[in-house]
């Protein structure tokens, strides 16, 4: 294998595969990049087994080849290269690479090439088309509410439902819940319902942020849903297990409604989680036409700020985690928000007021006096 191309086409090709590549697992060629160059064009590919990526590269192909090197590596050295123009060679005799840029040179042991695994590929027999921005944008607005927690897999995702004229993905880690509904121009041929790893959508949002609108090619088969966009390819492990049925944890009715200005609500909770350090919780004290936000943290200090709202009845106080009650009110971004709530001990909704089909349910925490 022989190619040139372009040193900073690489490298933006190099820091999106790098991203997939693995950095735990014991086989040493999942750390690594796969550079295939065949008559067809020249590819990069990174696989960590549960998300793989495949990205194209232009390059001159002087002669054809596959080799995998240690993908953290040739991204600094790649970074590092002091001329417009790379030249890399495999020399099979030596099991390295060559990579030369001006005057510099290096030489890169190759990883065995024979560890990594094939690629699933587009079921174009089965393949949907979804307008890209509606996919991720929706994804955008519950990815933060997909759990961490590894103990619980089947959290770590998000439920992705698409069919007739509509997508909608739903997200929880047990302490907040959020869905997003969204409308589409054109109904979609077939309907699926799966649940994709969290990190893959986020992945997958990355990618769609350096492309053009347009439309999103999937196919969900063999436990796995794989994304075209353009010549791009992202393939992810389905998530095996029972997804919580979110229906039953919204809330019928509430006690209180009330529509509040979500950009005044939001920089509020903004400047007065500053003083909620250390778990304190974030207080919010509604009363006849006023709603108070207030933090205290001992031997820190303490902050509260009030902003006019209709609210009516006996005066209610009730506590929320401060980074999620930003980050539902973030999501909502510029519309009114609908806020909703039954008691101190009982989920408060956010619900965007322009009807866009997001709603948020957050868990309280109990105050004490």
């Amino acid at each position: 294998m022989k190619i040139t191309l372009d040193r900073d086409a690489l490298l933006t090709q190099l820091q999106a595969v790098s991203r997939v590549a693995s950095t735990r697992s014991a086989i040493q060629a999942l750390s690594g990049v796969q550079l295939a160059a065949v008559a067809g064009g020249c590819e990069l590919r990174a696989t960590d087994t549960d998300i793989s990526l495949r990205v194209p590269l232009e390059a001159q192909i002087a002669r054809e080849g596959t080799v995998v090197l240690p993908a953290r590596l040739l991204l600094d050295v790649v970074r590092a290269l002091p001329q417009p123009v790379v030249t890399l060679e495999l020399r099979p005799s030596e099991q390295d690479v060559e990579v030369i840029s001006g005057n510099a040179t290096f030489h890169i042991r190759t990883l065995h090439g024979e560890d990594f695994p094939p690629f699933p590929e587009l079921d174009a027999s089965a393949a949907i088309e979804i307008p890209v921005r509606a996919f991720v944008e929706t994804a955008n607005k519950v990815s933060g509410s997909a759990s961490r927690d590894e103990t619980r897999p089947v959290l770590t995702g998000i439920l992705v439902s698409a069919s007739g004229q509509e997508v909608r993905m739903v997200a929880t880690d047990s302490y907040r819940l959020s869905v997003k509904e969204t409308s589409l121009e054109t109904p979609l041929d077939s309907a699926f319902e799966v649940n994709i790893p969290a990190r893959a959508l986020q992945e997958l949002a990355r990618i769609a942020s350096h492309a053009e609108d347009g439309n999103l090619t999937l196919s969900v088969r063999n436990s796995q849903v794989v994304f075209a966009l353009g010549s791009v390819v992202l393939s992810s492990r389905l998530i095996d297990g029972q997804f919580p049925n979110y229906r039953q944890l919204l809330p019928e009715t509430f006690e209180h409604e009330l529509r509040v200005s979500g950009p005044e609500l939001r920089d509020v909770v903004r400047r007065v989680s500053l003083l909620a350090q250390k778990n304190a919780p974030l207080r919010l004290s509604f009363a006849p036409g006023e709603l108070t936000v207030s933090a205290q943290t001992p031997d820190i200090g303490e902050a509260r700020e009030s902003l006019p709202v209709n609210f009516q009845g006996e005066p209610l106080e009730i506590g929320f985690n401060p980074e999620f009650l930003r980050d539902g009110l973030e999501a909502i971004d510029d519309a009114d928000v609908l806020v909703k709530l039954i008691s101190p001990l009982r989920p408060g909704l956010l619900e965007a007021g322009d009807a866009s089909g997001f709603v948020y349910l957050i868990m309280p925490i109990r105050l004490n006096v």
